[in-house]
């Protein structure tokens, strides 16, 4: 099983829906946290409010860093940030990401590249280096957010189910190449959750429409959180955090007919 206590854990996108509660919940277990967010998100806010918490007692935040992932250079100061701090992560997670909503042909080449770019490629540069000292260790655990988008691509979508699926081929195989080392790999995929990537940019006909997931769809992110964690720590390959994302990937696999009608689907 993973340690958490007292375990040094990097989390991207960590002042997010997901990353919020990522750090909530991992400063209870004791955790020793780096906390990285693109510079608009203020982090530095969050972390003060951390620091007046008594969570933080159970465990603490060594490093908030402001740095863009947008592109191989921000991952590489971010590694290189981490170095100055003479750490390695123990556990890296990477919870960075965004989404859009619209048609590929409705959306501008510039924003689904954006969103290749931070949702796919930033965790895999980032496992790259962060892999290559776990291998040296001959320990570490890599997590991975996915996104049942990862399984099931719905119209609208489909460049963040691209991006997800690609994510979920990449943990596979790098699951395969780090084992011989000791080292961890687990993929998250959940459904449709309460954070603010609900509130994505819209695109073409999508921008002119209402539709939205029902309230009754979503999930509560502290549940989604607990049950990545509690994965974590049993070093579980892959987690399907709710009912819908459970059901939807069982579907899938088994009755993949079942979703001929998503090409019906109109904003």
């Amino acid at each position: 099983m993973s340690q958490l206590q007292a375990a040094t854990i990097l989390i991207t996108g960590a002042g997010g829906g997901f990353g919020q509660e990522l750090t909530r919940q991992l400063l209870a277990k004791g955790s020793h946290l780096i906390l990285t967010d693109h510079p608009s998100v203020n982090l530095s806010a969050l972390c003060q409010r951390l620091d007046e918490s008594d969570m933080v007692t159970m465990g603490k935040v060594i490093a908030c860093l402001d740095i863009d992932l947008a592109d191989a250079a921000g991952c590489e100061h971010l590694y290189a940030a981490i170095q100055q701090l003479n750490l390695i992560p123990d556990i890296v997670i990477n919870n960075a990401g965004i989404a859009l909503l619209g048609y590929v042909v409705d959306t501008p080449a510039e924003r689904w590249e954006e969103l290749l770019q931070i949702n796919l490629l930033t965790p895999m540069r980032l496992s790259q280096h962060f892999a290559a000292d776990m291998i040296a260790r001959q320990q570490g655990h890599i997590v991975n957010i996915s996104s049942l988008a990862g399984w099931i691509a719905i119209p609208g979508l489909t460049a963040y189910s691209a991006s997800k699926y690609g994510l979920r081929g990449f943990s596979e195989g790098l699951r395969h190449e780090l084992a011989p080392y000791h080292v961890r790999v687990t993929t998250v995929y959940p459904f449709f959750s309460r954070t603010p990537i609900l509130s994505a940019p819209r695109f073409g006909r999508f921008a002119e429409s209402n539709i939205a997931v029902p309230p009754a769809l979503t999930t509560d992110p502290r549940q989604i959180i607990a049950k990545t964690i509690r994965a974590m720590e049993r070093n579980q390959n892959e987690v399907f955090p709710d009912q819908f994302a459970l059901v939807g990937q069982w579907l899938k696999r088994y009755f993949p007919v079942a979703f001929s009608w998503l090409g019906q689907i109109r904003p």
